[in-house]
């Protein structure tokens, strides 16, 4: 059952994310069993545009396509096939482009190594692709087949067109270069990580001998690797590295978007993360002008985990409007996520008004004066449609029906007419329909949301509540209490926990409440099972009690959830004796800081990929929550597991793999280390090659989920007493 819940869940977030909206908004475009059908609304007429036939390259297979675009014209499309993970995502592959008039299918990029190429794009007027290839950037004419390299220096250190690991996995920034609108000209960024020291994994098993895997990781307190920005004139060739005030080695370039065939805006953010600027760059007299400016005492958001950020094709873009005068911003202040209007002037004009925090952007509409966006007022467990006036002068409008409480997720089409919209919560599955809108209604009443509820239904005992410290802070959280529960026993008492301000569990979505990790049923065997989200985590409730964690990883997190947990355990039917924790990542760490500093009420904790001590973990990320630790390294010590880890007193189940990029396994070694010369007794699994995630290899999830029920179990029995 839960394989389908997840898989269904996952299913109906994909198809909202990967609509290719036509460029009328009037149609859409999806692969179906590797053909791509074109939809046109409002009646969903369906055509097939590009059949199994036009994918078959002369004596071979057909193509498996992973992803394509559209060239500007709508006469070609780029295919995207043959992919190879790159850290989180499958970002390297071939390509192919399909002429739609001629049919011609030619692969490009040919003569370099198989599934090398990255980020491909068509130029915009259709005559020449650009891409990277092993850090290199080349440039194609899609009519007498040259290739012509644009870079030559690129390497695993000197990193073209592309990034390293810390700017993939803390800004999402993956595709590192762009066309310029006139396809005379392409920017793209230069990482240099030749400064940056080598983390070195070992793997043991695939060999007699170890093998080094090397990463070029910037620990915290390591400065972050210097990145420029160069423009390529294609007609000759040449390259120049644009002129961006500060220190490349104190300062990070994680947007860039080409505004006019001259001018490019790029986004500069301090070490801190707590300076941003906005900065015009002329690419022909190679000046730089700022255009808009913000500082925040805690840090700023390049982007939020409210954005589908690990999506294949995800980037960051500025919206413009007003032909090209002014751009759409997200700040956070005037206390909440705001939307505003940010001229190339300077002037700034707020959106969106109100004590509510926009979660995000989906769409807007010039001509109509209407910009679309989720947001939460009143439940931050919940996620609604709004809309409001583009111009400021409106207030935000609820356009999601009344009636239907939960998380709602919108996909809106490039003129804003149309819509896709899934709806959920924790005892409805996710049910989807097509409408139009602004009145938001669907184009075919047999397969409206509404009609769909009754046989979507699902009979959850999961309960939300809310909690409040002693200084009044009220957390939400939900509860899933045991069938055939018996208020006059004991239960044994398991709480869920991440944290950090990455990720927020207490969400109504359906799914919540169960634990993928246990074999069978938690609920049936008979325990509790719970999640709260403290202060810090991403909840829209506004900046404060977002940033109110800064410097305080370890500490106010780890505060909040113990003081819930002491009200909790005096519950009636709580078992104290028998009250259990467990978190992957930024969740294993808040496991293993609570199994430490409040283990009398913690008594048994599993632990998944997790840092037990800040100063392994990468800058952008680490500093942006807690500053450099140059400066503050107290707060980094005494908000790291291994400071607290003498105190240990439970049952602790500790689990890593040791190829793990992104967590080293070397945190394991550290902890371990330290529970041992405390004379701590624990037991500790560790997964050889595995990465973050401890899904690569044979059996893996299944042993994993063995291990994890069993522990529980053991420790922590099941059951009402």
């Amino acid at each position: 059952m839960l394989i389908a819940v997840v898989l269904l869940l996952v299913l109906s977030r994909a198809i909202a994310q990967n609509i290719h909206w036509g460029p009328d908004g009037n149609s859409y475009f999806q692969l179906e069993e590797n053909q791509l059908v074109r939809y046109t609304l409002p009646s969903q007429a369906r055509e097939i545009i590009v059949g199994e036939k036009d994918l078959t390259p002369a004596g071979q297979d057909a193509l498996q396509v992973r992803d394509f675009t559209f060239s500007q014209d709508n006469k070609k499309i780029l295919i995207y096939t043959n992919t190879k993970r790159v850290w989180r995502l499958d970002t390297q592959g071939d390509y192919w482009v399909l002429d739609l008039v001629s049919k011609e299918l030619k692969q490009i990029g040919k003569g370099l190594p198989e599934s090398s190429l990255r980020f491909a794009k068509l130029s915009p007027d259709g005559g020449k692709a650009a891409y990277v290839s092993e850090f290199n950037l080349y440039v194609e004419d899609l009519n007498g087949g040259q290739i012509t390299q644009l870079t030559r220096d690129g390497n695993r250190r000197l990193i073209n067109g592309t990034f390293d690991w810390a700017y993939e996995e803390e800004f999402a920034c993956r595709d590192g270069f762009q066309w310029s609108p006139d396809s005379k000209r392409i920017s793209f960024w230069q990482i240099d990580a030749s400064r940056i020291r080598d983390f070195y994994m070992i793997n043991n098993i695939d060999s007699v001998y170890s093998q080094i895997v090397p990463v070029e990781y910037p620990k915290v307190g390591e400065s972050p690797s210097p990145a420029r920005i160069g423009v390529i004139e294609l007609a000759g060739n040449n390259l120049t590295w644009l002129n961006i005030p500060g220190d490349p080695q104190q300062h990070y370039l994680p947007r860039m978007e080409w505004h006019s065939p001259e001018q490019l805006l790029v986004q500069q953010l301090n070490r801190k993360q707590n300076h941003s600027k906005i900065l015009a760059l002329n690419v022909v007299q190679n000046t730089s002008r700022l255009v808009f400016e913000e500082q925040d005492e805690a840090w700023i958001d390049v982007l939020s985990s409210w954005e589908n950020v690990y999506a294949l094709t995800y980037r960051h873009t500025f919206q413009w409007i007003n032909d090209g005068k002014e751009f759409l911003w997200i700040s956070e202040k005037d206390g909440w996520r705001h939307l505003y209007r940010i001229g190339l002037d300077g002037k700034e004009t707020l959106v969106t008004a109100g004590d509510f925090d926009v979660i995000n952007l989906l769409r807007f509409n010039e001509k109509e004066n209407v910009v679309y966006f989720h947001a939460s007022p009143y439940n931050a467990t919940q996620k609604y449609l709004y809309k409001t006036r583009l111009d400021g002068k409106g207030k935000a409008e609820k356009v999601t029906p009344a009636g239907l409480e939960g998380t709602h997720e919108y996909a809106i089409s490039t003129n804003g007419k149309y819509g896709f919209h899934i709806f959920q919560n924790h005892h409805t599955r996710p049910v989807s329909e097509w409408l139009s809108l602004p009145k938001h209604q669907p184009l075919d009443k047999s397969e409206d949301i509404a009609s769909k509820i009754p046989t979507s239904r699902y009979d959850s005992s999961l309960e939300f509540f809310k909690i409040k410290t002693a200084d009044g802070t009220e957390m939400d959280g939900w509860m899933l209490k045991p069938k055939g529960f018996d208020p006059k026993k004991k239960y044994p008492l398991v709480f869920f926990v991440y944290t950090e301000p990455w990720g927020a569990n207490v969400k109504d979505v359906f799914g919540v409440g169960r634990n993928r990790l246990y074999e069978g049923d938690m609920s049936q065997d008979g325990y509790i099972y719970m999640s709260i989200d403290n202060r810090g985590t991403p909840a829209p409730k506004g900046r404060a009690w977002r940033k109110s964690i800064y410097r305080k990883i370890g500490r106010l997190n780890i505060s909040d959830q113990a003081e819930a947990a002491k009200q909790i355990v005096q519950w009636e039917f709580v078992d104290p004796e028998r009250v259990a924790v467990w978190g992957w990542s930024g969740g294993g760490t808040a496991t293993l800081n609570l199994m430490f500093q409040y283990p009398e009420i913690y008594k048994t904790g599993i632990s998944i990929a997790a840092v037990a001590n800040q100063l392994t973990y990468d800058n952008i990320y680490q500093e942006r929550y807690m500053g450099l630790p140059q400066e503050n390294l107290e707060d980094f010590v005494v908000g790291s597991p291994i400071y607290h880890a003498k105190h240990l007193k439970g049952n602790l189940l500790y689990i890593h793999g040791t190829g793990d990029d992104n967590v080293h396994y070397a945190n394991s070694d550290m902890l371990v280390n330290e529970l041992v010369k405390h004379g701590k007794l624990f037991q500790l699994m560790a997964y050889p090659n595995r990465s973050h995630s401890i899904s690569e290899g044979e059996g893996t999830t299944a042993h994993l989920r063995k291990l994890f029920t069993d522990y529980l179990r053991r420790y922590c029995p099941p059951g009402g007493r």
